[in-house]
């Protein structure tokens, strides 16, 4: 069992920065790829970022390369995406998830999931 908490939501205007942290619980937490999602109200859940176990590989959404960066920490359970140059059209709300080994994009092979933090970013 895992059970992720988000935290580093808030307000922002557009062009400006913020970093979302996800600590995990449990001593497995370099077992697991994790991954940064977002859902905008009436939207689909949708793929951000994610890390394979070891954080030696990554991968991003188009609409966010360039401006986001995911990182780990497993010495401290914790999973980082430090988002720059916000937009618009980044606000929602921002999860983290695990997933058992290999790293994916869809979010239906997940295992474990964060409550989420809301981002909203002004214009």
């Amino acid at each position: 069992q895992v059970q992720l908490v988000e935290s580093g939501g808030g307000l922002v205007q557009a062009g400006g920065s913020l970093r979302l942290s996800c600590v995990a619980s449990g001593r497995t937490f370099s077992t697991y790829a994790m991954g940064w999602f977002r859902q905008a109200p009436g939207k689909e859940r949708e793929f951000v970022a994610g890390i394979t176990r070891s954080g030696d590989s990554t991968l991003y959404a188009d609409s966010v390369k360039g401006r986001f960066t995911i990182s780990r920490d497993n010495a401290k359970n914790t999973l980082y995406l430090q988002m720059n140059n916000l937009k618009p059209e980044d606000t929602a709300t921002y999860y983290c998830a695990a997933k058992f080994l290999t790293l994916r994009t869809a979010a239906n092979t997940y295992d474990y999931w964060g409550q989420g933090t809301q981002v909203t970013v002004s214009s």
